[in-house]
């Protein structure tokens, strides 16, 4: 490449050497992969892989941009990505595939989806890759002005198992009208409103709008461009799913899967770190988040002791009284400062021991306690330790103090949290909730039943009966898997559009499953008329145009056990569960699947 830094040359003469060489790249299969993790930042372990791409090293065209640039101009960008796209998944297909592959693709070539995704979907199958874990990330390098064939590429992808990510948001140039109209699974979030963001609070506010965004979209947020432990912990507080960046790992020729140590105490706060995530669920939420420490005193304090430490910590409302790691007491400010208030007290009692006027009758929870349960022993204790506070303790000894206040506006997030995270169709746990409900039953290491649910010809039943039939549908077989699955140690949440899931305890799921699917069976009845009852189903137009047959709307469903050790992360649950699902829906009409294999190297 020494001729391109010699003497000068007309811009069209350089041009034309870029794209010989590009040529020349594309014919010797000379790219190069690279790929940078992306992080499941709620549990601290790798989620993905972006895969990026370089030429030779000794290359101008070593930069990816200088790559695509030169494709654009030379009218090669569909050729250099179906390059790119072949070197990417030709070298994760010899990488273990527990973990999701995300490819760039423009939309100008998505334009062209069903030969290229039929290309890529058949390439795919040839590497023993799922479309499942492959997201594509589709790339607004160019003004987009016609969404309409944009949108139907995007369902083909779809259809063939793939899932779509936008890349970053708020740098191209229609990228919320690209989000309103292709609705991707993911958000990719431009590295300009991470960087920064714990000392830009436009930047924050922002990101927070974004993030709440996607939430009520359905989609997840990955932030890109995270490279310091003060924007991590700003992007982990705000709730944000997945993070990508150079303090998360590299780009590197082979995918590492292994996170440095470092990278994972980042991730894993310890135990004894209280961290507020805006949208815990009370599943996991206990008393140790309202945990303050404060400076307890001994019985042998004098109560003008007592008094001087009231008056300089004017924020301070009870003060408790221990006794070798033991709490004894409690001494409330208002109550207190009012006796000592009196005429001659502080004469009669400053000397004396602060036991005298110390309430035995406190309130003290364990820290591991969950806020759900604590909030009902308050209301179910006397009035007054909402107002003075109560004691919490780990394993009987004392480690700080908890408010009412505090505990009332905790309550009040979770309730907001619920309401802001419910599917809002069927107002059922949506996805956020979803994922916390799995990892705390992961954390218990008790074993658990997931039950991935999924309507059957759905699609032409809403073309057929209109899409209000079809949320009605919906909300009916929400309600169904409620009215099922009622009890305490059971949750039904609600994935999105017609797809929900059931937790259950190990014993006793399968029963109410086979009783469920009878019910539906039997009840559906009503959602169809006569005419297509007696017929068993009905005609709707494919893809293609042509009418199809179609039977009847069914209820399907995969059932895993999780066993303790067996399940890595809620990842693998979910993958195992929608392999369940699948070979359940391959059953003619309502039925069931139970994955009875376990991942490689894992024994029940």
């Amino acid at each position: 490449m020494n001729h391109l830094t010699q003497a000068p040359s007309s811009p069209l003469s350089e041009s034309n050497v870029l794209l010989e060489e590009l040529r020349n790249i594309l014919d010797r299969k000379a790219l190069t992969p690279h790929f940078q993790p992306i992080v499941d930042l709620r549990i601290g372990e790798l989620y993905g892989f972006e895969g990026l791409i370089r030429g030779p090293v000794d290359s101008v065209l070593h930069a990816p941009m200088n790559l695509l640039g030169t494709a654009r101009e030379g009218g090669m960008l569909p050729e250099l990505e179906r390059s790119c796209i072949e070197a990417i998944l030709g070298t994760w297909a010899k990488a273990p595939q527990h973990h999701r592959i995300f490819i760039n693709l423009s939309p100008s070539a998505l334009l062209d989806a069903k030969g290229r995704a039929a290309r890529g979907a058949h390439l795919a199958e040839q590497l023993g890759l799922l479309p499942e874990n492959v997201v594509i990330e589709l790339t607004e390098s160019q003004p987009t002005f016609n969404y309409a064939p944009l949108l139907e590429a995007a369902e083909y992808l779809r259809s063939l198992g793939f899932t779509i990510a936008l890349d970053d948001l708020g740098e191209g140039f229609s990228s919320l009208r690209l989000w309103s109209e292709l609705r991707p699974e993911f958000i990719k979030v431009d590295k300009h409103f991470v960087q920064g963001v714990g000392s830009d609070p436009l930047k924050l506010h922002f990101l927070r709008s974004i993030h709440e965004l996607a939430v009520r979209t359905g989609a997840r947020v990955i932030a890109e461009g995270i490279e310091t432990d003060g924007d991590l912990a700003v992007i982990q507080e705000l709730g944000i799913d997945f993070g990508q960046g150079f303090l998360l790992g590299r780009p590197a020729p082979q995918p590492l899967f292994r996170p440095a140590p470092t990278l994972i105490h980042r991730l894993r706060p310890s135990q004894d770190q209280s961290v507020s995530r805006s949208h815990a669920s009370t599943s996991r939420a206990t008393a140790e988040r309202l945990l303050v420490p404060t400076l307890p005193i001994g019985p042998e304090t004098n109560n003008l002791e007592v008094l001087s430490r009231f008056i300089r910590q004017p924020g301070l409302q009870s003060l408790p009284v221990v006794k070798e790691g033991l709490p004894i007491g409690l001494l409330n400010r208002y109550t207190f400062t009012d006796m000592m208030s009196r005429p001659y007290a502080q004469d009669l009692y400053g000397k004396r021991s602060c036991v005298q006027f110390m309430e035995q009758d406190f309130l003290v929870v364990d820290q591991s306690i969950t806020i759900h349960a604590l909030s009902e022993r308050v209301v179910e204790s006397d009035p007054r330790h909402i107002l003075h506070g109560f004691i919490i303790t780990r394993g009987g000894r004392y480690i700080g103090m908890g408010s009412g206040h505090d505990l009332m506006r905790e309550i009040t997030q979770m309730q907001l949290s619920a309401a802001r995270y419910a599917n809002p169709l069927t107002q059922l746990p949506g996805n956020v909730p979803i994922h916390e409900h799995l990892d705390a039953r992961l954390d218990s290491q008790e074993p658990f039943a997931v039950c991935y649910w999924d309507l059957d010809h759905f699609k032409p039943y809403n073309d057929v009966y209109g899409y209000r039939r079809g949320d009605e549908l919906i909300q009916w077989t929400g309600r169904l898997l409620q009215e099922g699955f009622g009890d305490p140690d059971e949750f039904v949440g609600h994935v999105g559009g017609d797809d929900f899931i059931s937790i259950h305890p190990e014993a006793g799921w399968e029963p109410k499953v086979c009783g469920l699917l009878n019910r539906f069976d039997v009840e559906r009845k009503g959602l169809f008329n006569a005419e297509d009852l007696e017929r068993g189903g009905y005609e709707s137009e494919n893809r293609r145009g042509e009418l199809e047959f179609h039977p009847l709307v069914s209820l399907s469903v995969g059932v895993v056990l999780v066993w303790p050790g067996v399940y890595s992360n809620i990842h693998d649950v979910a993958a195992a569960a929608s392999a369940a699902k699948k070979m359940a829906k391959r059953q003619p009409g309502c039925s069931y699947f139970q994955e009875r294999r376990y991942p490689q190297g894992k024994l029940a």
